[in-house]
């Protein structure tokens, strides 16, 4: 009774401050989550420099985060020298602004009777910019937190990497061989999601830029950019960018680039965009295409931009423990 009184009273105070300090770092689970993503792409690397090359682990260490620094700050730097570049290019004409906007307006209410500017939809469109202004500053704020935290983490964690990984495997309440399923499982679903995800990012963003080009949209780079970042959105994904696009020009009376355009997207565009995450999903992790739906949709909820790497990986767990448990105690019962 002494003993079972020690355990679960140890147990107890375990989850209890656990749970308290994982409610008060909630703030910074973005940066955990993803210097747990980045060490599962780069702990191979650092393994080879300090056992295969004699490497300081120190020295190893500062490489691997000048990679991933170079990986990391390159694609941002170059996609935002792109918008300032045509941000820059553009020569602001107030009056012409406005005579355009007036214009839009104005077809809007031609072709469909809606009055843009009446007193409701003023008060609600200055509610969603303020929201919108809101949303920027604290998502900014809150990926130089993640960026530093990321960082930070990762640095700990490539000096004590074997340390931390068997730590961690002592305490996972399975037998090896299901211990190493797991493990496997883990790093072959952060590995295809963390690579693949960019990688279809890259694809939409080109077929994108192909088709706006051709169809004589505005500024068909930043709209491509904008549509390569949407596929991470579940369901909806790409049609963010390209519904209003083909709205707007069906209001300017273009019928051949509407007809065109809106033809390309859902016929190219949508399906690549399905066909590839799929492919992807499907060669480098064998996961069902409705784990990676409904798996984004619930990490997007719960951990917000890496929530597109870990819930697949949530839903894949889930199943995978419930195998486990079917194989350990409900199969041996027969």
């Amino acid at each position: 009774m002494k003993e079972k009184y020690f355990r679960y009273s140890l147990i107890t105070l375990i989850v209890l401050f656990g749970w308290m300090i994982f409610n008060g770092l909630w703030a910074f689970v973005n940066g955990l989550l993803g210097a747990f993503t980045v060490y599962m792409l780069v702990r191979n690397q650092m393994i080879r420099l300090t056992e295969k090359r004699k490497m300081n682990k120190v020295i190893a260490a500062i490489l691997v985060l000048l990679e991933v620094a170079v990986c990391l700050f390159v694609p941002v730097y170059l996609i935002f020298s792109i918008l300032i570049g045509r941000i820059q290019d553009i020569n602001i004409d107030v009056s012409e602004l406005i005579a355009t906007v007036r214009h839009f307006i104005r077809l809007i209410d031609q072709k469909t009777g809606y009055d843009v500017l009446s007193a409701s939809n003023i008060d609600n469109m200055t509610g969603y910019l303020t929201a919108s202004l809101q949303f920027i500053i604290s998502q900014i704020s809150s990926l130089i937190v993640t960026t530093v935290v990321i960082i930070f983490l990762l640095y700990f964690m490539l000096i004590n990497n074997k340390a931390m990984e068997a730590y961690f495997l002592d305490l996972l309440p399975f037998t090896d061989e299901n211990r190493h399923e797991i493990v496997e499982k883990i790093n072959v679903m952060v590995r295809s999601n963390a690579l693949g995800i960019p990688l279809l990012a890259v694809i939409q963003g080109i077929v994108a830029i192909t088709g706006y080009w051709a169809a004589g949209v505005p500024s068909p780079v930043m709209f491509g950019l904008a549509t390569g970042f949407a596929t991470i959105i579940p369901i909806v994904g790409t049609g963010i960018v390209w519904v209003p696009i083909v709205i707007y020009l069906a209001l300017t009376g273009n019928w051949i680039a509407t007809v065109g355009l809106f033809a390309y997207c859902v016929i190219i565009l949508t399906n690549i965009d399905n066909i590839i995450r799929f492919i992807l999903q499907k060669k480098m992790a064998d996961t069902h295409p409705l784990i990676t739906v409904f798996g984004v949709i619930l990490g997007l909820k719960f951990f917000g931009f890496w929530g597109i790497i870990f819930g697949p990986l949530l839903l894949s767990m889930f199943f995978l423990l419930l195998d486990i448990f079917k194989k350990e105690y409900l199969n041996k019962a027969k």
